[in-house]
């Protein structure tokens, strides 16, 4: 059992669960300790595995915790605890039917509440996609929690002026023809390989992996509303909450990291501001895509050790 996990769980034992099981070849893929976390009428489920300094990792859309497994596998050859949450409505967690409920906050209060309920002290973040800003909204809302920060293919940054949409996020707001897309079709699952570099490192193997929690039509509620919480003028719902992120950014002192895959058509320009909003980080570019977990996790996971063992020198 995790350090700290027993102690935590026996103050709160009626927010822990049981996890639900995997089908084998699943299993196979992420062998590790799982639970599922009851806060506020919604189940989380997350791995947790390892001891040492912690390590949160989040993922975004539509993704869940299996898009970690490679990195998980190099870290806890490293003595660190390892944390990877499923999103609400997203992997095991639960799949609300009400698309309103997926916001910035809500998200950040979700994973915030695990963290505080684990017990986590002096945590290194690594976000991805919507992992990045709603783990800065944690930070932001829990400062003495969190120590170091690793960000990769993400963006952090409120807009001021107008804001320019991706294609990806255009289409989103299309109506009907995007609710096709996302929930007959299960977009953008089929197509998840487009956006690497290399194409070969999300096949049908990975594909399937992605496609097993939003196998139901009725459980796809949140890969579009998580589309359509992106910022698309500049009074969008996620514009505030964005702009607590930022002001945790340019206070933040403790080390970071940017991991990029600079061959990601949806967030490889990205980088630019976020070398911005930290122009101390260091910064490592890669030829991968999006999901760039699947093709570089090595470099993730040395980016990730650099900060844990910067925090441990302290």
């Amino acid at each position: 059992m995790p350090q700290g996990f027993q102690e935590q769980a026996e103050s709160v034992t009626s927010k822990f669960a049981s996890p639900p099981s995997l089908p084998e070849w699943l299993q196979e893929e992420l062998p590790y300790q799982r639970r599922i976390f009851q806060n506020d009428g919604h189940e989380i489920h997350f791995i947790d595995e390892g001891t040492g300094p912690a390590v949160l990792l989040q993922h975004g859309n539509p993704t869940w915790c299996f898009l970690w497994r490679k990195v998980i596998r190099i870290l806890l050859r490293q003595n660190v605890r390892v944390v990877a949450p499923d999103l609400v409505g997203l992997g095991l967690s639960d799949k609300p039917r009400d698309a309103k409920i997926h916001t910035l906050s809500f998200h950040a209060d979700r994973i915030g509440a695990l963290a505080k309920a684990l017990g986590l002290q002096n945590v290194t973040i690594v976000g991805q996609d919507w992992g990045g800003p709603i783990l800065g909204l944690v930070a932001a809302r829990n400062r003495e929690m969190v120590q170091g920060a690793v960000f990769a293919n993400t963006s952090l940054i409120a807009p001021h002026r107008r804001v320019r949409a991706t294609a990806f996020h255009r289409f989103s707001n299309v109506p009907l023809l995007s609710d096709f897309a996302f929930r007959v079709l299960n977009f953008p699952i089929p197509v998840m390989h487009l956006v690497q570099g290399d194409r070969s490192s999300i096949g049908a193997k990975e594909r399937r992996a992605y496609r097993y929690p939003l196998r139901s039509f009725k459980d796809r509620i949140a890969p579009l509303a998580l589309a359509r919480m992106v910022p698309t003028r500049l009074e969008h719902p996620t514009v505030q909450p964005l702009e607590e992120v930022n002001d945790w950014a340019g206070k933040f002192t403790g080390p970071v990291r940017l991991v990029w895959g600079i061959r990601d058509p949806i967030m490889g320009r990205a980088l630019r501001s976020m070398r911005r909003l930290f122009p101390k980080a260091e910064v490592v570019e890669t030829d991968a895509g999006h999901f760039l977990q699947e093709e570089v996790p090595d470099v993730l996971s040395e980016a990730i050790l650099q900060v844990v063992s910067e925090q441990r020198q302290k």
